[in-house]
């Protein structure tokens, strides 16, 4: 089925909501600031930024399934509210941990979560023709989210203190997811553009089937793919959670000039999840993600030899390039993997790898920076971690549909009278 619908108005409207929850990614900001005034430890910082990433992983499951019943829509409008009411209840509670962590972490992290999903699952069923690159644009968003709020952010904590800067970002949150939300819409059903058709090599690495909920479960490649993400994100956001404390101590510059490559590695971060998933519609997304692994393997190791400050900013550049890499490039695997049909409740469920490496990797890079006195080990293991995963993406191959004969459904984004080619 074809339809005039302007396909790109919703793309844009999905990066506009993915920019206001990409601010999460400025959180490194906060940091110093809530260590002088209230007296937070490192470790309680990171975990207020744990917390929210954390929920965000299943909230975006949560998302997922909410959005097979009351379509994007709806459930935009209450990932705004809550995002922009969590943000903003964080800067009335800033003197209080135990609270501040319900506002943010929990509240604002639902938020996150619920939006998150919405364009990732929406803009797949209207561009089955371009799944890697229209993930990537519509995450791309998200990894740029900081590049607009670390410099404000920062300019907010100096002229009108903590508990403003959260207020002021919270009202602005509001406004744009939800009214990004107001343009989400499905295709009618069975929607392809006019005159397209799968090239070979993307049948070849396209289930034959569209797969339930239950199904994609009962497969060991969608556990795969949960590991893979989870160990790509675990490298790139231990680095986001240090990024400004670390080019302090390491450099020794300003809090302004590290807020500064803030905003450099946001910009590769939103780069990389374009650049990567595009790549992957040309190359494949198992060879994008080992790529990427082997590349990070060496980062990480130059990293932790880095004491300039250019060169720490260029090398976590690359690191966040990759990791966005991840998030742009998994959309489209798993739809790839299991068909669109059920991607929001497939894929929002597996973006509890990134809840849970939000908390691996913060979590374990902090830890040794207080033990040592200093980042070298942590980057040294993150380094080999990075070396070992690439043993999963060499071993993942699509699913084949139970049963024999031919699949039951036609593959992905088709209709009848395509027949897929045998296996």
């Amino acid at each position: 089925m074809k339809t005039n619908a302007n396909r790109w108005q919703i793309a844009l409207a999905g990066i506009v909501m993915q920019i206001a929850l990409g601010a999460v990614y400025a959180w490194s900001v906060f940091r110093i600031p809530l260590t002088r005034q209230y007296g937070y430890t490192v470790s309680q910082a990171t975990l207020i930024f744990e917390i929210a990433i954390l929920t965000l992983g299943f909230a975006s499951f949560a998302g997922g399934l909410w959005m097979k019943k009351s379509g994007p829509r709806l459930v935009g409008t209450i990932a705004g509210i809550c995002y922009g009411l969590g943000t903003i209840l964080a800067g009335r509670f800033a003197s209080n941990f135990v609270l501040f962590c319900l506002a943010y972490g929990i509240l604002g992290g639902a938020g996150l979560g619920l939006g998150y999903i919405i364009p990732v699952a929406t803009l797949i069923k209207w561009f089955p023709d371009k799944r890697g690159m229209i993930t990537g644009i519509a995450v791309a968003g998200f990894g740029a989210g900081a590049l607009v709020t670390a410099p404000v952010a920062a300019h907010l904590i100096r002229t009108v203190g903590i508990p403003d800067t959260f207020g002021v970002l919270g009202v602005c949150y509001f406004f744009a997811v939800v009214g990004a939300s107001l343009f989400m819409r499905n295709p009618p059903e069975g929607y392809v553009p006019a005159g397209w058709h799968p090239a070979p090599r993307q049948e070849s690495e396209r289930t034959a089937k569209d797969f339930t909920f239950k199904e994609a479960l009962s497969t060991w490649q969608w556990y795969a793919l949960w590991g893979i993400l989870f160990l790509n994100t675990t490298a790139g956001i231990s680095i986001i959670s240090q990024a400004s404390p670390m080019a302090q101590e390491i450099s020794h510059v300003t809090a302004a000039v590290a807020a500064g490559l803030v905003g450099i590695i946001s910009i590769a971060n939103g780069s990389g999840r374009f650049l990567w998933a595009w790549l992957s519609d040309f190359i494949g997304r198992r060879t994008v993600f080992l790529t990427m692994f082997v590349l990070q393997a060496v980062l990480f190791f130059m990293l932790s030899r880095a004491t300039n400050f250019t060169l720490l900013t260029i090398l976590a550049a690359f690191v966040l390039l990759c990791y966005g890499g991840g998030f742009g490039t998994m959309p489209a695997f798993a739809a790839d993997y299991f068909g669109p049909t059920d991607v929001g409740s497939i894929y929002g469920l597996m973006l509890t790898a990134w809840g849970f490496a939000g908390v691996a990797g913060p979590a374990l890079i902090a830890h040794l920076r207080e033990v040592t006195g200093h980042y070298g080990l942590a980057l040294h293991i993150i380094a080999l971690i990075m070396l070992l995963s690439t043993l999963l993406a060499i071993v993942i191959r699509p699913p084949k549909p139970r049963g024999h004969g031919a699949p039951t459904s036609a593959p992905s984004g088709l209709t009848p009278p395509y027949l897929p080619h045998p296996r």
